[in-house]
C-alpha cells in the first residue's frame, strides 16, 4: 500500500465534505435586517471590492451584473472575469444605477453604503424595490456603526466572521461545496501565516502603526484602531498596536504617533485618489520629510511596509497580507 506523507494526510483530513443543497425560500438576518431569498439569484450587484472578489472565488462571476467601490486592482486571477463585469462606479454608485441592472440581490461589505444613512440607499429602499440586500457579517457583528461612518469594533476582528460571510453567500447561491473549498483553502493559508509569524520570535517591545490615508497630508492621519483587521494582524504576530482606540479608523496626530514611536509603519497602497495621501509615494515622501515623522525609529531605519488598502478591511486579502507582513518582518532583524 502506498504510504501518504503527513502533509497529504492533513489535506485529506481537512477536505470539505459534500454540503446539503439550499432549501428555498431561504430567510436570513443580515445586520439585523431580515431578508428572504426565493431562489438562487441569477443576477447580483456587489457594492464593494471584498464582496465582489468573494463572488468570483465562489465561481459566480457570470452572475455579477455590476460592481462598485474599488480601491485596488482586482486579484490577478480574476482579471479576465472582472473585465466582463460592468463597473457602475469606482466609488458609491447611485441607487438608480443599481436598480437599472435589475438584480435579484444586492450585496455589500459596508453599512455606510447600504444602511440607515447609506450612500447608495437604505435597506428599506431596496425592500420597496423588492430586492434583498445582504451585508457581510464582518460589518455588524461585534461592531457599532451608529457613531461614525467607519464604526467602532467592540471586539477584535475575527476571521470566523469572514468565513461566515462566505458560507452565507454560498448558501444564498446554492454553491455550498465551492464555499466549503474556499473556506478550507483560506483557513489553511491563515494557519500557515500565523505559524510563520510565531516563528519570528519577536521581542515583546515591538510595536506597529497602520496608516490608511489622510484627508490632507499635513493633518491628522487615519490610522488603524485596536480591534480592526490591522489589529487582528498585529495580535497574530504578537505585536502591540500603538493606537488603542476602538474606532475602526480614528484620526491620531503625528505628534502622538511619533511619541508612541512604533517599531514599523504599514502604509496602505491604493488606486483611489480621493485624498493626496492615497498615493503611497506621497505617504513615503511625507514620512521622510516631515520634521516630526522623520525622527521616528520606523522612518530612520527604513521599516516602512506597504500593503494593499483593501487588505486592511475585512476581506480575503487580509489573510494574504498577514503572510506578506510576516515575511517582511523577518527581514528587519528584529527577532530575539
Amino acid at each position: 500500500m502506498q504510504r501518504l506523507i503527513p502533509a497529504v494526510i492533513a489535506t485529506l483530513a481537512c477536505a470539505p465534505m459534500a454540503q446539503a443543497a439550499t432549501e428555498y425560500p431561504l430567510t436570513l438576518t443580515s445586520c439585523g435586517h431580515e431578508i428572504t431569498i426565493d431562489k438562487a439569484p441569477e443576477s447580483v450587484v456587489s457594492v464593494g471590492q471584498s464582496t465582489t472578489e468573494i463572488l468570483y472565488m465562489l465561481g459566480l462571476g457570470d452572475k455579477v451584473a455590476g460592481t462598485a467601490l474599488w480601491i485596488n486592482p482586482v486579484l490577478p486571477e480574476f482579471a479576465a472575469v472582472d473585465a466582463k463585469v460592468e463597473r457602475l462606479s469606482d466609488n458609491a454608485p447611485s441607487f438608480e444605477s443599481v436598480l437599472a441592472k435589475k438584480p435579484d440581490l444586492v450585496v455589500t461589505a459596508y453599512e455606510w453604503m447600504i444602511g440607515p444613512q447609506g450612500a447608495v440607499g437604505t435597506r428599506e429602499m431596496f425592500d420597496d424595490a423588492q430586492i434583498p440586500s445582504w451585508i457581510m457579517p464582518t460589518e455588524c457583528v461585534g461592531k457599532d456603526n451608529t457613531q461614525s461612518m467607519d464604526g467602532a469594533r467592540l471586539d477584535l476582528f475575527d476571521t470566523a466572521l469572514l468565513y461566515r460571510g462566505i458560507e452565507e453567500l454560498a448558501a444564498i447561491f446554492d454553491v455550498q461545496d465551492r464555499g466549503a473549498e474556499v473556506i478550507a483553502e483560506l483557513m489553511a493559508r491563515e494557519a500557515a501565516a500565523v505559524e510563520k509569524a510565531r516563528a519570528l520570535d519577536l521581542p515583546a517591545e515591538v510595536s506597529g502603526l497602520f496608516w490608511y490615508s489622510s484627508a490632507e497630508i499635513e493633518i491628522d492621519p487615519y490610522v488603524a484602531g485596536a480591534n480592526g483587521v490591522p489589529g487582528w494582524m498585529l495580535s497574530k504576530l504578537g505585536i502591540r498596536n500603538v493606537v488603542s482606540s476602538a474606532e475602526e479608523w480614528p484620526t491620531v496626530g503625528w505628534e502622538t504617533n511619533a511619541k508612541a514611536n512604533p517599531t514599523f509603519i504599514v502604509a496602505a497602497e491604493m488606486d483611489r485618489r480621493r485624498f493626496p495621501a492615497d498615493d503611497i509615494a506621497v505617504k513615503r515622501a511625507f514620512l521622510a520629510g516631515d520634521p516630526v515623522t522623520r525622527q521616528m525609529d520606523a522612518v530612520r531605519h527604513g521599516r516602512i511596509l506597504t500593503i494593499e488598502a483593501n487588505a486592511m478591511d475585512p476581506s480575503v486579502r487580509a489573510i494574504h497580507a498577514l503572510e506578506t507582513l510576516a515575511q517582511a518582518l523577518s527581514g528587519f532583524g528584529l527577532a530575539q
